[in-house]
């Protein structure tokens, strides 16, 4: 199967989801990837649908936190040489792998990318790189900013304290319903957790993520009705609880005008 192609003009404000965790945010000119996880295998899950081509001319890619499903080494060397914007305490261990341009922010604070201000957000899940001993950096989102506009990417988290306040004048947010596989362990939202945080952050436009991707191997086949239906679900709870927030569901590999 061809790989994905990326449409997009420089000026531009879209996203294309690329799948699971993986973003890609045209921002007036300015050009961010959250979560890059590009490859047909990692670990031991398996990508449904084709593998996407890595995009160009980034300004920047962000981390959300350390799990081998949003920091893939190998996803990242794919990129080339592009700035990364990761956690606190993740810069020697991307130093060490060969990354060079990597900017470490803790939650509150910013780095300038261009016109667009990413600030760091708290959130609420495992900060460990396993296998055990690895490095751990506390996990974070990203609030950005550009121009009047706001959008927040959550990363991995279970809601938390001071989260309303993310709300305030939000466009976009792009909100984790799902994970890779039949369970989710604690810091993840399941569609209707996620939907109570939509109605929380009031959001002019949601866009569920984190769905539909990645799956076991050999496990797709068991369970087909978890690779489609959170967003589905997410989407009808939003309307029962936040009706004016707008869901808009992208499927792996498609874009959405801003």
């Amino acid at each position: 199967m061809p790989n994905v192609t990326y449409f997009g003009y420089i000026g531009a404000q879209n996203l294309t989801y690329v799948g699971h965790a993986t973003v890609l945010l045209d921002l007036g000119g300015v050009r961010l990837l959250t979560d890059p996880v590009l490859r047909p295998r990692v670990m031991h899950l398996r990508r449904q649908g084709p593998a996407p081509a890595p995009p160009q001319g980034l300004d920047a890619v962000l981390i959300s936190h350390l799990h081998m499903d949003h920091l893939d080494l190998g996803s990242l060397r794919m990129l080339g040489d592009v700035r990364v914007v990761a956690p606190a305490g993740a810069g020697q261990f991307l130093h060490a792998q060969g990354l060079n341009d990597v900017i470490e922010v803790a939650a509150g604070e910013s780095v300038e990318i261009g016109s667009v201000t990413a600030r760091a957000t708290p959130a609420v899940h495992d900060g460990r790189r396993r296998p055990l001993g690895g490095p751990v950096a506390d996990p974070i989102g990203f609030d950005l900013r550009w121009g009047d506009r706001r959008a927040y990417f959550a990363g991995d988290t279970a809601p938390f304290d001071g989260m309303a306040e993310l709300g305030d004048g939000l466009d976009l947010a792009l909100l984790p319903v799902s994970g890779w596989g039949p369970k989710m362990g604690p810091g993840h939202l399941d569609p209707g957790e996620a939907a109570e945080v939509a109605a929380l952050l009031a959001p002019r436009l949601a866009v569920p993520i984190h769905w539909g991707t990645y799956f076991p191997t050999g496990l797709a086949w068991r369970h087909p009705e978890l690779l489609t239906a959170p967003p589905r679900e997410f989407a009808a709870q939003v309307a029962e609880l936040a009706p004016e927030v707008d869901v808009r569901t992208v499927e792996p590999g498609g874009s959405l005008s801003l």
